[in-house]
């Protein structure tokens, strides 16, 4: 069961116990809300340390077509704000992995910033992960979850400029989540073009831990972070093996991911 720490403090004390930690993500209502749950149960069993629930959304401009797929699917079922809070309340009660928000500012500022922040602290959330939203423009927004204990995760690209890549270092809160390639998400991404000297330049820019997405897809993939990343951040890879494979394929694979970490 969750607790009441902060997302850094809950980050730390598991670095201190291995090497890597794992994030994994689900678009919520996709392919249905019980699914949702049996992967949730998955993604505990296995050991994933945080989870990012995706609020599904019509122009999921970071994403590739996986999730725009599953996002434009889970928006024709009906999928509303109270079943993505009431799914996020139950995982947070029930389950020992972290719970942030991922989606786009209309959500957001269509809800408001205050109750916005309100509702994920009610539901147990962490914090959030809006890649549209530079924090130059998210000044009400992160003062609202400063109020409710929420971190703001930032993005790191390999385009930044070390100048802008210092901006972000002074607004991260809880970890920062490094894009290993220009684009969107889904692509595989090869770890040795640059990714490490990416890393190193975010590690310049910012003391909190570092998360690598984009393109992360196998065990090899996490296991080749050990020792440049903090967390591993497994995306499409995870919705292609639940497809694929069904709750026992997703299993295997989340098992073989967390084995990579510890």
């Amino acid at each position: 069961m969750s607790d009441t720490t902060s997302l850094s403090a809950h980050l730390g004390a598991r670095l201190e116990k291995k090497p890597l930690l794992l994030m994994t993500h689900l678009v919520v209502g996709y392919p249905s809300l019980d699914a949702n749950w049996a992967m949730l149960e998955a993604m505990d069993a296995a050991g994933v340390d945080v989870v990012e629930l995706q609020m599904p959304f019509s122009e999921p401009i970071a994403d590739g077509p996986s999730f725009v797929k599953a996002n434009h699917e889970a928006i024709q079922a009906g999928t509303s704000w109270q079943d993505y809070f009431d799914l996020a309340a139950r995982a947070s009660a029930a389950f020992g992995f972290e719970l942030l928000f991922m989606g786009y500012y209309n959500s957001v500022y269509a809800m408001g910033a205050e109750r916005f922040c309100a509702r994920l602290a009610e539901a147990g959330m962490k914090g959030f992960i809006v890649p549209d939203l530079p924090p130059e423009e998210a000044a009400e927004l992160n003062a609202a979850a400063r109020t409710h204990g929420l971190d703001p995760v930032l993005i790191m690209t390999p385009t930044n400029t070390q100048e802008r890549l210092a901006e972000l270092g002074r607004h991260a809160s809880g970890f920062v989540y490094c894009a290993a390639r220009k684009g969107v998400t889904g692509r595989q991404t090869d770890l040795s073009e640059g990714v490490a000297a990416f890393l190193e330049r975010c590690r310049e820019a910012t003391s909190v831990p570092l998360g690598l997405g984009f393109g992360i897809r196998t065990a090899e993939d996490v296991r080749g972070l050990r020792g440049m990343a903090d967390l591993a951040i497994i995306g499409t890879a995870g919705l292609d093996a639940w497809v694929a494979g069904g709750p026992e394929g997703y299993r295997q694979f989340l098992e073989s991911l967390v084995a990579e970490t510890l």
